[in-house]
């Protein structure tokens, strides 16, 4: 217990310092050279996924921020973000000799592969971009935009009645002894903020529908073949509300506006935002759903993190992709620090960074990298001075070394229980 304490304040330390080469020591640099970096990433700032006239703008008597791009596209502030993080991508690889500065890589060195998605492309677009300047970077999708990609898209890929039943258990359980219902009633607080932000009583859902207060004991939850989990009643209505919120107070300078002319507080914000990490766990975190949804991925990580000759992998999807592989890969619960967001910041990367000591003997580190809320916001420019936030994630029942390190057999064995975990899950009766 002892040295679990010490670890973990050594990742609270890690996370703090921030940057990825300045947070580790001299004496570590010493003992390990990076050696592969393989990233899932979120997209960037979007805008939402609803258009005027639809439910979104229903929910509300107020205008939405006038965004730069069509429904779900990236925004013009969205890439001008990801190009910031692939610019530190750049001064954090040439750092530690993985790259050289205007590096042009070799055959199958670096892959760069985006969901078939305008929002996925775009932000893998700009990422190598600010990564590898003059290196005219191949972005590889499958589709023509935009088309949901099966490897990114987390929709199940069998459904039998003993699964559903057991996927659907697990997900009560996260309302405790009320099921879904308490699911809605832990909610409360952010619905009370979302409600009055929203000015919920004068929208013209609260006219046509009474829809003056979001409730807590209508919540359905829908497991269906070859689709998305998804759901209905309030919650779903609450989600899209909190998302278009985040993404008006990433985009819209003065907060006050941002929150429809209400002072609240950052507080008040964290609340906002929890109702779309809250959607997420109860769509993609449940054990066996995230198993289910997320095997396409699990395996790809997993591949690339085996292919010696690569050197960078960068995977771009969605908040759900993250949040899914997470679950799947077991991963203790977490809090992001300086971010509305808690779970997967927009832009935010899952990173496995490969690290070799001088024996030979080859390590994982797994950390989420993201900006923080203020530097989104602020357009903060990053280098290794002014770093990205870095937060190292701990997995249920490994240990690390003093270094804050997983030993690669251990992360691969990792992969290998969760991707014969789906097989298991195919055969319940």
């Amino acid at each position: 217990m002892f040295h679990k304490k010490i670890l973990f304040c050594l990742a609270l330390l890690f996370c703090i310092t921030g940057s990825l080469q300045a947070a580790r020591s001299a004496q570590f640099h010493q003992k390990y050279q990076l050696k592969q970096v393989v990233v899932l990433s979120r997209h960037n700032i979007r805008s939402p996924l609803s258009s005027n006239g639809s439910a979104l703008a229903q929910l509300t008597p107020h205008a939405w921020f006038a965004w730069t791009s069509g429904p779900s596209e990236l925004s013009l502030l969205g890439g001008e973000l990801e190009t910031l993080m692939g610019q530190y991508f750049r001064k954090w690889l040439v750092s530690e000799q993985l790259i050289t500065e205007n590096y042009i890589p070799k055959a199958k060195e670096m892959r760069f592969y985006a969901n078939s998605m305008q929002r996925t492309i775009a932000t893998t677009q700009y990422f190598s971009s600010g990564m590898l300047p003059v290196a005219n970077v191949r972005i590889e999708h499958r589709y023509a935009p935009s088309k949901m990609d099966p490897m990114f898209e987390p929709k199940f890929t069998f459904m039998t009645v003993p699964f559903q039943q057991l996927a659907l258990a697990q997900i009560r359980e996260m309302g405790g002894e009320k099921g879904l219902q308490g699911i809605g009633e832990k909610l409360q607080p952010q619905y009370t903020v979302l409600e009055t932000v929203l000015d919920l009583a004068n929208s013209e859902k609260a006219k046509t529908e009474g829809l003056t207060h979001f409730r807590n004991d209508d919540l359905k939850i829908i497991l269906e073949n070859n689709k998305e989990p998804n759901m209905k009643g309030s919650f779903k209505y609450a989600n899209s509300a909190s998302d278009a919120f985040i993404l008006q107070y990433y985009e819209e300078p003065d907060p006050v506006k941002a929150a429809f002319g209400h002072e609240i507080t950052a507080q008040q914000w964290e609340l906002i935002a929890s109702v779309k990490d809250v959607y997420g766990d109860v769509l993609f975190s449940a054990p066996a759903v995230a198993v289910n949804v997320a095997n396409p991925l699990l395996k790809e990580i997993n591949k690339e993190i085996a292919n010696k000759h690569r050197k960078f992998t960068f995977l771009c999807g969605h908040d759900s992709n993250l949040a899914s592989v997470l679950a799947a890969l077991d991963t203790e619960p977490y809090e992001l620090p300086n971010s509305i967001e808690k779970k997967t910041p927009i832009g935010s990367k899952l990173a496995f960074s490969k690290w070799e000591d001088i024996n030979g003997n080859q390590y994982i580190s797994v950390d989420l990298i993201y900006q923080t809320t203020e530097q989104l916001r602020n357009r903060t420019m990053l280098s290794l001075d002014t770093p990205p936030a870095v937060f190292p994630l701990q997995l249920k029942g490994l240990t690390q070394n003093a270094d804050g390190l997983y030993k690669l057999s251990d992360i691969q064995n990792r992969f290998k229980k969760a991707i014969d975990e789906y097989k298991t899950l195919k055969k319940l009766k």
